[in-house]
């Protein structure tokens, strides 16, 4: 659109956590204001880029949740920068970590979006464009509607660039009024390319970690961090103990859980429900070959999904969503994967099949 001449003055990237739509958004800024663009991107090498790159042009803003009452984009700035620097796959949880908010709700507030019409309406500094990068307008809510007439009429020479992640929640007058591009998942071969060259994995643990992130970088990146969690083991040792169904190991089983970080419980539940997908694919086909498991976890995934129908997978998959919604939000731990255990047998029970020797 930019090399084209066909530059709109609002653009609204859609993505998936992890999928690189807050990098694109960044590069496309950096496009924008650049001096000397090619056709495929911007030089990277004159001031504008130098100053964009590092995200203190003067002419770039941003906008992004923040926590407490009537904080602007502006009071956390380099906070801000420090974290997209560090890593611009991250998802608003890491975000919010970052800032401490604990169970406070984060939003983009009156003040943040009238300090947003105050800074458009300004001359630019330095380059012949503004642009303003909002991340996740969705925070917005209804205070939304007061940035209405700057998206259908802005200064001229000004960019708006919103990257959402839940459409669902976005105004659909604000979305009306801007250029819709969908930002794909990516491909498990391009996040098992990036771990090779950001963490200097073997191809082999890189393929294997990219299956499990389902095409969202900055989880992969996660998985990598924390190799030293066996979480195949103790996933299959879990679903076993849970079909047996003694009281005294399933709670062990759950204290065990509970021993791991919050971010270390996602990545378990996330395996889980990588696994239970695989066990899904061998009922469904009968070929565990297929599946996109390692050669040591194919046998226990072939054993368990002759144990379960289709429709107990499915709901097992539910729980463990459920399960990982709760982590995210300071959920007692012990309640809940102690209650998860419990109803993780009851489900086992569903049409229970004879163990085979």
């Amino acid at each position: 659109m930019a090399s084209g001449g066909r530059l709109p003055h609002a653009v609204m990237l859609i993505g998936s956590p992890g999928s690189g739509d807050l990098a694109l958004a960044l590069a496309f800024a950096q496009y924008v204001l650049c001096e000397n663009p090619t056709p495929e991107d911007s030089c990277g090498q004159c001031r504008h880029c130098l100053k964009a790159a590092r995200l203190i042009h003067p002419d770039l803003h941003f906008s992004f949740p923040t926590v407490g009452k009537d904080v602007r984009s502006d009071e956390q700035l380099s906070q801000w920068r420090k974290a997209v620097s560090e890593n611009p796959f991250m998802n608003v949880n890491d975000w919010l970590e970052g800032l401490d908010a604990g169970n406070k709700q984060a939003n983009i507030n009156r003040t943040e979006c009238l300090q947003v019409i105050k800074k458009l309406s300004l001359k630019s500094f330095e380059s012949p464009y503004k642009v303003l990068v909002m991340w996740l307008p969705e925070y917005m809510g209804r205070e939304g509607n007061r940035l209405l007439k700057l998206i259908e009429e802005p200064p001229e020479n000004t960019l708006l660039v919103f990257v959402a992640q839940k459409e669902e929640l976005l105004l659909g007058t604000i979305v009306s009024r801007c250029q819709l591009v969908r930002v794909p998942r990516l491909r498990d071969e391009e996040v098992a390319l990036a771990l090779q060259q950001l963490k200097a994995l073997p191809k082999e643990k890189a393929e294997m970690l990219a299956h499990l992130a389902d095409g969202d970088l900055n989880d992969a990146m996660k998985l990598s961090e924390n190799q030293e969690f066996a979480f195949s083991d103790l996933f299959v040792s879990w679903l076993r103990h849970c079909y047996t169904g003694n009281g005294v190991e399933i709670a062990g089983m759950a204290a065990k859980i509970c021993e791991f970080g919050r971010e270390e419980q996602k990545q378990f539940l996330q395996y889980g429900l990588h696994f239970l997908r695989e066990m899904t694919q061998i009922k469904l086909t009968g070929d565990v070959s297929r599946a996109r498991l390692l050669e040591a976890e194919q046998k226990p995934a072939q054993n368990l999904a002759g144990l379960l129908s289709v429709e107990q997978l499915d709901e097992m998959s539910r729980l463990l969503s459920d399960c990982a919604y709760c982590v995210e939000r300071n959920a007692n731990q012990k309640l809940l994967f102690l209650d998860a255990s419990i109803r993780m047998h009851k489900l086992f029970k569903m049409n229970r099949q004879p163990v085979k020797g």
